[in-house]
């Protein structure tokens, strides 16, 4: 199937009042796994890497040339998209590559600057057909904890989306990144304000300390690209470890990577159904 445009991916998902699932790549087998549990539910679904996974790599083209492969060979809808992204010159780089969209995070910049640099990423990418999300207030979690001075202003908000021309918006209501519990507390009541306030699909980052049923509410309340990754890897790395305890003189990697491959696999697809609403 060739690859999904994820302005197709998410709009239908808005207009079924459904989520799609966002899950970050970090190396072969993740892709590979994101794919195989979107193909068992038979849900589309968005591949991200993130600029920490392209330094991590020393370079974007690898994983970015591998992910695409994965999502050209898939039987459903698949998406590549560059997350957390503050470079200018890796949002360049991911168009190039042929990803189908960007976040662009401008988040830790003063909010006029946020304003610029976001205006002219979009305008760039959209000369190319390339969708851009946005970050407005900052989900917390990798550098200090989430702080409810930090959450999306709606007004802000609908002042942000009008003046950068962004296709979607990540907004900060209480969950957190890198999150190893599910116990994040959502604010819905702001999510639905911030839902009513913009025209574009809105973003839950930090979703993997978000429960099933926040998930579901936080859905209803108006997110649509809900992004997961720390859950993925810390059920990754729980096969991994199971399987090494098991066989600790094992030394082929394929051994144990496989099987986390598939407890990757088998997850995402759960998760994908729990974001179409439970079914």
């Amino acid at each position: 199937m060739p690859l999904a445009p994820t302005h197709e991916i998410a709009d239908d998902a808005a207009g079924r009042v459904a989520g799609v699932g966002a899950f970050n790549v970090v190396q072969l087998e993740h892709a590979q796994a994101i794919v195989a549990g979107a193909e068992a539910a038979g849900r589309p679904v968005i591949l991200q890497i993130s600029e920490n996974t392209a330094r991590y790599h020393g370079a974007l083209e690898p994983i970015a040339l591998a992910s695409l492969a994965v999502a050209r060979a898939a039987s459903v809808p698949v998406a590549v998209h560059l997350d957390h992204a503050e470079s200018a010159g890796l949002v360049r780089e991911a168009v190039e590559l042929g990803f189908t969209s960007v976040m662009f995070d401008g988040a830790k910049l003063p909010y006029s600057e946020n304003v610029a640099a976001t205006r002219e990423i979009t305008a760039h990418c959209h000369s190319r057909k390339v969708w851009v999300e946005a970050e407005l207030g900052e989900v917390g979690g990798k550098d200090g904890a989430h702080a409810p001075g930090v959450r999306t202003d709606p007004d802000e908000a609908r002042d942000f989306v009008a003046a950068t021309g962004v296709d979607a918006l990540a907004v900060a209501v209480g969950s957190s990144h890198a999150m190893h519990t599910r116990d994040a507390v959502l604010d819905f009541e702001l999510i639905t304000r911030l839902r009513d306030a913009v025209s574009v699909p809105l973003v839950l980052h930090g979703s993997s300390g978000v429960g099933d049923a926040d998930l579901i509410r936080a859905v209803a309340a108006g997110m649509t690209k809900v992004n997961i990754s720390t859950h993925l890897n810390k059920t990754f790395t729980r096969a991994v470890r199971t399987y090494l305890d098991a066989d600790p003189g094992v030394s082929d990697t394929r051994k144990y990577l496989g099987p986390a491959r598939d407890a990757v696999a088998a997850e995402v697809a759960r998760l994908l159904r729990v974001l179409a609403g439970g079914s």
